[in-house]
């Protein structure tokens, strides 16, 4: 019976094979590990990128479509007397740096809210009752509006027409009487003014708000004036 003989150099090479196998075996496992690692870290990323994106764009959505929503007015019937309007303007200059000072646009608006925009109910002793307690100290114009559910529409009608037609302003004078130097001195008051130069003639037509159909149908928001070629104007623009 023929023995075998085992080779030393057979088993060295043995022996280095399987710790090679077992090298490849660790880092592949090693791999593997680390390929699941990233594997999660990549999703977990792309899954909190993506909620955060959809939480950004639903954000922005979502203010677009209270944009969209934003409720105001379109349309407001404005006829407030003359009586109406020089009394609350008559206030609002007297009162100007004083203690209390009252806002003529405001007296407006509540006299708007009382009467339900029908000023041919105007009474002056409404206002006078009204802005006498205000200037006494004994409301102010918020406690005096609170149980008016239309004060504040009448406030942002009347508003959009009159604001800014009262306040500071400065006009060029002279320094004194029979003074060649002119000097810029503050008034306050009424500051809206005609865009025809004074003195120039003009001709104008009372039709804001008049139908017109040639075009499209529509209603006219201006008013005509209409002057002699070469005379001067200004130019006004509210926005």
């Amino acid at each position: 019976m023929r023995k075998r003989l085992i080779s030393p150099f057979g088993i060295t090479v043995e022996v280095l094979l399987l710790f090679l196998v077992l090298s490849i075996w660790q880092a592949g496992d090693a791999d593997g590990e680390n390929g699941r690692k990233i594997s999660r870290g990549g999703i977990s990323d792309s899954v909190s990128v993506n909620a955060q994106s959809g939480t950004e764009t639903g954000y922005w959505e979502n203010e677009v479509q209270r944009e969209e929503k934003k409720d105001f007015i379109k349309w407001v019937e404005f006829n407030v007397t003359y009586e109406a309007l020089n009394r609350a303007y008559t206030y609002d200059v007297e009162t100007y740096e004083e203690d209390v000072h009252l806002n003529w646009v405001e007296l407006l608006a509540y006299l708007g809210a009382k009467y339900g925009g029908d000023f041919t109910r105007y009474s002056e002793r409404d206002m006078t009752e009204a802005a006498e307690k205000l200037l006494s100290g004994e409301v102010t114009m918020e406690e005096l509006t609170a149980d008016m559910q239309y004060y504040g529409y009448y406030r942002e009608a009347y508003g959009a027409v009159l604001d800014g037609m009262v306040g500071e302003y400065e006009i060029e004078r002279p320094d004194g009487e029979g003074a060649d130097k002119k000097v810029w001195k503050k008034y306050y008051g009424l500051k809206a003014y005609c865009p025809i130069a004074k003195t120039f003639p003009y001709s104008d037509y009372d039709d804001f708000g008049v139908s017109r159909s040639y075009g499209y149908r529509r209603n006219h928001l201006g008013h005509d004036m209409m002057g002699q070629v070469g005379t001067p104007r200004r130019k006004i623009c509210r926005t």
